[in-house]
């Protein structure tokens, strides 16, 4: 099944909700790393999570989630754009037991940023503390105190794949308010009688047929997902410039040459001699 994400709507309410399934991209992403089982799990809900978070993009961007602490994961980063590219990386110590895999345990006391970063304008952060023991529980955290909506996540991840689902109460427009409430907390009991299995191994129109079979949503059309990484030569040749002068120089004499690789899709850029003198000449004018 193509990785995308499926919006859907309850007619005559402010509920909207978000199904996101993804295999190809998550293979693609811990492809070349040598991520432990957790830690592959860990990512594949942080991609999940993102493609569902960057649908409230309404222009050209990226939300980025981003986690760290003081635990075995201490880095872990996950991207979505508003056209669908996703890419994730996690950074790990070596040399532990992966026996556990919630949050608590593998990243430990820290923080969750949540980031939105359009092609234009000012960027929008929110912080808060890692205090669930999954990344869902985090996340509607994130939305209890940064947006003050009343969201619930679910989140799956295993064998290569990953898949997510978000219920979400915006504020009251087509509804009074005490239908609305009385609607979402119908809607959230039947989600919550989803399983993780079913979530991971069922298509859409099963999940949501199983759960809302009595209030069928509206289906607006599904979004395609696909793994994107934004590395070029060029920004490479960047990141080595603002090395320096002093720096460019000692790569050229002592090796000659240097390759940088890609944290999030391995791909490696080499620059010869040719290329740092080029630099170097560059910096000095």
């Amino acid at each position: 099944m193509q990785d995308h994400k499926q919006r859907f709507l309850f007619p005559d309410s402010d509920i909207r909700g978000e199904l996101v399934q993804v295999e190809s991209s998550v293979s693609r992403i811990i492809e070349g790393h040598n991520y432990p089982l957790p830690v592959q799990g860990l990512i594949g809900e942080a991609v999940a999570a993102v493609a569902l978070l960057a649908s409230t993009l309404k222009f050209k961007g990226r939300l980025a989630l981003q986690a760290q602490g003081h635990g075995p994961v201490s880095l872990l980063l996950a991207e979505c754009t508003n056209e669908g590219e996703l890419r994730a990386v996690a950074r790990h110590s070596d040399g532990q037991d992966w026996s556990q895999g919630d949050v608590r345990t593998l990243i430990g006391d820290g923080n969750m940023v949540i980031t939105i970063i359009p092609e234009q304008g000012q960027q929008y952060q929110g912080i808060v503390p890692l205090t669930g023991d999954t990344l869902a529980q985090c996340l509607e955290a994130y939305f209890r105190q940064s947006e003050q909506l009343p969201t619930r996540l679910w989140l799956a991840s295993g064998n290569n794949r990953a898949a997510g689902l978000l219920l979400q109460r915006l504020p009251n427009q087509l509804a009074g308010t005490d239908a609305n409430a009385q609607m979402w907390e119908h809607l959230e009991a039947l989600a919550t009688t989803l399983t993780l299995e079913e979530l991971l191994n069922l298509d859409d129109q099963t999940i949501l047929h199983r759960l809302f079979h009595d209030t069928p949503p509206q289906l607006p059309d599904a979004q395609a997902l696909q793994f994107g990484c934004t590395c070029t030569r060029e920004r490479n040749r960047n990141a080595l410039l603002s090395l320096g002068n002093l720096e460019l120089q000692t790569l050229l004499d002592e090796d000659g040459e240097v390759t940088l690789t890609c944290d999030f899709c391995r791909h490696q850029e080499t620059f010869d001699a040719v290329d740092l003198a080029e630099m170097i000449k560059a910096v000095d004018s």
